[in-house]
């Protein structure tokens, strides 16, 4: 097992000499002139979007063409036609060009300029909006040909979900030339009973013949709440389908009352083994996830055919959450091998065989879980007392192939399109220029992007590959440390946990903000941000201050503090800085006293439950990134001080 030193290595000073010349650009006065450029090109945007002249100057900017589209949008409605013709034709092929073709074909469609439309179309737009503008627009322009046809149907066949408003103009006109009959209306309307999506089953029936109209009504209402009606429905593959998915559908409201209701409806219309799987997996899922007192015979009820990844995950935790060791190795016992073999279940086999009184049993499988690189191989790790699984993958470009990229004009636009707030265009750019590069070049421009801040490139511009996994210095990136360790000292935190958690939140991106509207790197809510502030006397600017880094992490540390504080346990802390302290105090009060492994397998979110490991894996990441050891991971969930004097190593 040759070991993974500190990050001082010979790699990382490697890194550090190709890294120079970045470095170098950054220099005061290099910083000057990009920060100068960016300010210059911020407000010419600003002003293009208002409707203001654009500096001259600014023509010869990489990103120039953003500034004629921020220009054009404003006026789509009365741009001439040769105008956004012109536009099209002259950054063919761009993304530029892409996205004001989507508006474009919009605003020409809403001036009913059909022949521009079609002037305005290519081939590949998969938009479910735009397709049907562009079926609309040859329909009023005399092409119903038998190729419009087939178009049309495959879009009507393409989903049992709502399609746009726009879609309803060619569904007509497909059905006025008779290409929309009531076999194709019950393709669809299958769809949509899979869906479990009642509007469109109705919208799809009131176009059937008077025959089929009544019956597919039926079926619909049957879908919004079960009625007795169904046991005399005709004995089709149709009745199965909608009456199976109909009673799942009530069995995720309850679980219980369809369990009692199934036998009666599949003996009269005859269901087999997938119709009874389809409503027992939903009676047993919705009853598992809350952890009923039914939930082990309604898993056990489900034939062993309807079993899928999940529900076999929920057996195991069912079985857990009882501390029903013996049951729960059983459950992993049924998983496939690839499910069975993963780290998660492989630590669990071995918790398990260790709980039955199997400690010799159990010790291979720690070893074998710890190879890998995360919460459950970082615990198996402490477990057998060997290093924790590192294998950083060597990242080192040569200074003529990472100029070559750095160079590419996609990406240089991507990047200053980035640095002034523009992500949506800037994440348009980046995959356009990432289709361009091979393997090598995709991650030089990850480590170019995270060089002018934008960090999160590591999450999705790589993952193509199953080694850029182990590219740990670009997937977990490292800015503000003195900040983190200033305020993680002045909380009693541990500043490795701190930027695990920045790197769950925001990936080190200070101007993130997410639907819900946190904000920053520590991604606060402004209502949270107010209240820390005022309760412990921290400056607060209102909400546009959590994207100062000073502040959204003097303020995210506290408000960490304060749920470490109140559930003195990192690991429920943690979930609790994701959850809220509602669920968090339901799966405290549910599985008290229980080891923190299983306590954190058995909670009910997926989002949180993942949640939780990550941050816990990604802080003995962060160790080896800030210190070159980690403090060992049992005892850090637990709170209990540690000394980081945990290695890393390469498996042999």
């Amino acid at each position: 097992m040759p070991a993974v030193s500190a990050p001082i290595t010979s790699l990382h000073r490697r890194v550090r000499r190709l890294l120079l010349p970045a470095l170098l650009a950054l220099s005061p006065l290099g910083a000057s002139a990009q920060s100068n450029d960016d300010a210059a090109f911020r407000a010419a945007m600003q002003a293009a979007e208002r409707g203001q002249p654009v500096s001259p100057s600014l023509q010869s900017h990489p990103a120039a063409a953003w500034l004629e589209l921020a220009t054009l949008r404003r006026n789509l409605d009365t741009l001439p036609i040769a105008q956004g013709r012109d536009f099209l034709e002259r950054h063919k092929g761009t993304p530029v060009a892409e996205v004001f073709r989507e508006g474009w074909l919009r605003a020409l469609a809403k001036r009913q300029e059909w022949t521009a439309v079609r002037a305005a179309w290519v081939p590949g737009i998969s938009n479910a909006t735009l397709r049907c503008i562009e079926l609309d627009a040859r329909a009023r322009t005399g092409a119903t040909d038998a190729q419009w046809t087939r178009d049309a149907q495959a879009l009507w066949r393409s989903s049992g979900k709502s399609l746009p408003n726009e879609c309803d103009a060619p569904f007509a006109t497909l059905a006025a030339n008779g290409g929309l009959d009531d076999a194709l209306r019950w393709e669809r309307f299958d769809l949509a009973a899979a869906e479990w999506d009642v509007g469109v089953m109705r919208t799809i029936a009131r176009g059937m013949s008077a025959g089929q109209q009544a019956l597919a009504n039926d079926y619909a209402d049957y879908m919004q709440a079960p009625h007795a009606r169904a046991a005399q429905w005709p004995k089709t593959a149709r009745s199965r389908l909608v009456a199976s998915q109909g009673l799942a559908k009530f069995a995720k409201d309850d679980p219980l009352a369809a369990e009692q209701q199934l036998p009666a409806l599949a003996a009269a219309l005859d269901f087999g083994e997938t119709e009874n799987g389809r409503v027992l997996y939903q009676a047993a899922l919705w009853t598992v996830a809350s952890y009923l007192p039914d939930s082990a015979r309604l898993l056990n009820s489900v034939p062993e055919s309807a079993y899928d990844e999940r529900l076999h995950e929920w057996r195991v935790r069912e079985a857990l959450a009882r501390k029903d060791w013996a049951a729960a190795r059983t459950a992993i016992g049924k998983m496939g091998a690839s499910q069975r073999g993963q780290s998660r279940w492989t630590w669990f086999q071995a918790r398990t065989t260790e709980l039955t009184g199997d400690r010799a049993g159990a010790t291979p499988l720690f070893r074998e879980a710890a190879k890998s690189s995360d919460f459950h191989g970082f615990l198996a790790a402490d477990r057998v007392d060997q290093p924790y699984a590192l294998c950083p993958l060597d990242h080192a470009p040569t200074n003529d192939a990472r100029a070559k990229v750095a160079a590419d004009p996609g990406l240089t636009r991507a990047l200053a399109l980035y640095r002034i707030d523009r992500p949506g265009w800037a994440a348009r750019e980046w995959s356009a220029a990432l289709e361009r590069f091979d393997d090598a070049q995709r991650r030089i421009a990850v480590q170019v992007a995270q060089e002018s801040g934008w960090y999160d490139r590591g999450v999705f511009g790589l993952g193509r590959k199953p080694e850029e996994s182990r590219l740990y210095t670009l997937r977990f990136p490292l800015t503000q440390q003195a900040l983190i360790e200033r305020e993680s000292q002045r909380q009693g935190l541990d500043p490795a946990w701190v930027a695990a958690e920045i790197r769950a939140e925001s990936t080190f991106n200070p101007n993130a903000r997410s639907p819900a509207d946190a904000r920053g790197l520590m991604q606060v809510m402004p209502a949270t941000g107010a209240a820390v502030a005022r309760r412990l006397g921290i400056a607060y600017g209102g909400p546009d201050s959590l994207y100062d880094p000073a502040t959204n992490v003097a303020i995210g540390t506290a408000y960490l503090r304060e749920k470490k504080d109140m559930y003195t346990l990192p690991y429920v802390a943690i979930a609790a800085y994701n959850a809220g302290p509602t669920p968090t105090g339901r799966w405290l009060s549910q599985r008290p006293d229980m080891d923190p492994d299983i306590w954190i397998e058995t909670i009910s979110y997926r989002e949180t439950r993942e949640y939780v490991a990550r941050v816990l894996a990604f802080s003995v990441i962060y160790d080896w990134r800030m210190y070159g050891q980690a403090a060992p991971l049992e005892p850090r969930m637990r709170g209990a001080p540690a000394q980081r004097n945990k290695r890393f190593a390469c498996p042999a």
